[in-house]
C-alpha cells in the first residue's frame, strides 16, 4: 500500500462511512481480532462500522470488546445481505479471494462498495480498490497496526483496540515462538501493553480454559497420532462418530495439529477431520523450515495459506483422503528430509 493510496483511504474515511467487515469462513483469532480491531478504531471516527462473519467461531474469542455486536452470516443472511448491499466500504480481513468466505461469496462479488483488502496470505486475487498485501507480516492484527499507524492515528489505540489486536498476533504467532515473528512485531506487542492490553488475561482466556471434553478429545487425537518416519511426517485423524462422542464444539480442534510437528525429527504434521454435516475432510497442515505446506495445500486439497501453516478440504472420504496424502508423501520425501 503506497503514501497515494494511504491518502486516498485517508480522504474516504474523513467522514462517516457505511462500513462492513469480513473476515474468512470458520474465524480464528486473528481474523476476529483484526475485524474487532478495526471496527473499534472506525467507531471512533463516528462511522456505521459492522463486522459480519461467514458463520460462528470458537467461544474462547467470544470475549473481547464489542464482539456481542458481530453478526452471522449464516444465521442472520437477509439483515447482512442488505448490509453489504448498502454499504459504502467493505474491509476484508485475513482472507484473498471471496471463497475463503463460504456462502458469502456472492453477495460481496456482486456488492459495488469500494472495497479494501489487509491480509498476509500468499497468492491474492484482484477484487480489491486498494490492497495492503503481505506475507512477510505475522498476522492481519499487526497489519491493521500498522495501517492505523499509517493513517497517522495511533494515539487513538485504546485499551479496547489493543486487546483485539494483541489477541491475533498471539494466536498466529503460536504465542510468538514461529518464524514470523520478529522484533519489530515484539515493539508492537509491548505498544499493544502499554496501551491497555493485559497480556497474561488474553492468554488465560484464549488457552486456559478447558473442558473436560476437550481433553478427552485431545487425548482421542493423540491416540489416532501416526508417523511415518521416512518422510519425517505425522499425522492425526478425528472422524465425525469421535468428535460426536466427545461432544465436540467448535474450537475443539484448534491447535491439535501442532502436537504432531513437536514430535523429534518430525517436519510435516497433518491433521485430518471429517465433516459429515458439509461433507467434507477438513485438513490443516503445519511444517518447519522452509517446506511449503502452502504450496501442498493448493497442489493437492483445494487450500492454501502461508509456507508454514496452510489448510485445505478433501470431498474423499477420510479413508481415501488419508490414502491420498500418504500416497503422494514420496514425491516430497527429498524435500522433507533435506530440512
Amino acid at each position: 500500500m503506497n503514501k497515494q493510496d494511504i491518502n486516498n483511504i485517508k480522504q474516504l474515511l474523513s467522514s462517516p462511512k457505511k462500513i462492513i467487515i469480513v473476515p474468512h469462513k470458520n474465524p480464528d483469532g486473528d481474523a476476529i481480532g483484526s475485524s474487532l480491531g478495526l471496527l473499534n478504531y472506525l467507531l471512533k471516527g463516528n462511522h456505521k462500522a459492522q463486522v459480519i462473519t461467514p458463520n460462528d467461531y470458537p467461544g474462547f474469542l467470544k470475549w473481547m470488546p464489542n464482539e456481542v455486536s458481530i453478526l452471522k452470516h449464516d444465521s442472520q443472511t437477509k439483515q447482512c445481505d442488505d448490509l453489504i448491499n448498502e454499504a459504502d466500504i467493505i474491509f476484508t480481513l485475513d482472507f484473498n479471494a471471496f471463497h475463503r468466505t463460504g456462502n458469502m461469496e456472492a453477495v460481496l462479488t456482486e456488492s459495488k462498495a469500494l472495497k479494501i483488502m489487509i491480509d498476509h496470505h500468499q497468492s491474492p486475487d484482484d477484487y480489491a480498490t486498494y490492497m495492503y498485501s503481505d506475507v512477510s507480516m505475522s498476522s492481519t492484527c499487526e497489519m491493521i497496526y500498522n495501517f492505523i499507524d499509517m493513517l497517522g492515528d495511533l494515539d487513538l489505540v485504546d485499551a479496547d483496540i489493543a486487546t483485539c489486536l494483541y489477541t491475533g498476533i498471539m494466536t498466529d504467532t503460536g504465542s510468538f515462538r514461529f518464524s514470523s515473528t520478529t522484533s519489530t512485531t515484539h515493539r508492537i506487542v509491548a505498544n499493544l501493553i502499554e496501551k491497555g492490553a493485559n497480556n497474561a488475561k488474553i492468554h488465560d482466556n484464549i488457552y486456559d480454559t478447558n473442558s473436560y471434553n476437550k481433553l478427552q478429545l485431545l487425548g482421542c487425537a493423540l491416540n489416532n497420532l501416526k508417523v511415518i518416519p521416512e518422510s519425517r511426517t505425522a499425522y492425526i485423524t478425528l472422524s465425525q462418530d469421535e468428535l460426536n462422542q466427545y461432544n465436540y464444539t467448535k474450537g475443539d480442534t484448534e491447535g491439535v495439529v501442532n502436537y504432531g510437528l513437536s514430535l523429534d525429527g518430525i517436519v510435516l504434521a497433518a491433521i485430518f477431520i471429517e465433516d459429515k454435516q458439509e461433507g467434507i475432510i477438513k485438513i490443516s497442515l503445519r511444517s518447519k523450515g522452509n517446506f511449503s505446506v502452502n504450496d501442498m495445500s493448493r497442489t493437492h486439497f483445494n487450500g492454501g495459506g502461508h509456507i508454514n501453516a496452510a489448510g485445505g478440504k478433501s470431498y474423499s472420504s477420510l479413508k481415501d483422503t488419508v490414502e491420498k496424502f500418504i500416497s503422494i508423501l514420496p514425491t516430497y520425501n527429498k524435500a522433507l528430509n533435506n530440512e
